[in-house]
């Protein structure tokens, strides 16, 4: 388990090689030291050690972009570590883009089974407003 004072790690690790320091990264991203460790954590990404301190690299950092990208679409760890596997064998693998594709297509199909709900709800919430203010005005006058 991580202690929150590794917080301190080198943030002026940054140079022209492209290595970073948890807080460059953490703040390039939009995220906390903590979000990368837990993702370390999970087995996701694998910074680079110098003692303590984490140094990652541009792979580092686009691994995080895709982990992120992948929880903004609402895939859960496993889904986004298979994800990330397909990534790392390059794409010249048909039989990993194929269930790639699968496994898009099934979330597209679920997301726009979650819009009509939505949109349904949506419709008849309008409809128990209407009735609740006609009602209120019914009761004014």
């Amino acid at each position: 388990m991580h202690q929150d004072n590794e917080d301190y790690e080198d943030a002026e690790v940054t140079g022209d090689n492209g290595h970073q320091g948890i807080q460059d990264v953490a703040r390039q991203l939009g995220v906390t030291a903590r979000t990368l460790r837990f993702y370390e954590d999970n087995g996701l990404i694998s910074p680079q050690r110098v003692g303590s301190t984490r140094i990652y690299t541009k792979r580092d950092v686009g691994r995080m972009q895709l982990i992120l990208r992948g929880k903004k679409l609402g895939f859960t760890i496993r889904e986004i570590r298979e994800f990330l596997d397909l990534y790392d064998t390059g794409p010249g693998q048909r039989e990993q883009m194929e269930h790639l594709l699968s496994r898009v297509r099934e979330r597209l199909d679920g997301l726009r089974k979650q819009k009509a709900a939505i949109e349904e709800t949506i419709v008849e919430l309008h409809k128990i407003e209407a009735e609740a203010l006609e009602r209120l005005e019914d009761k004014a006058a």
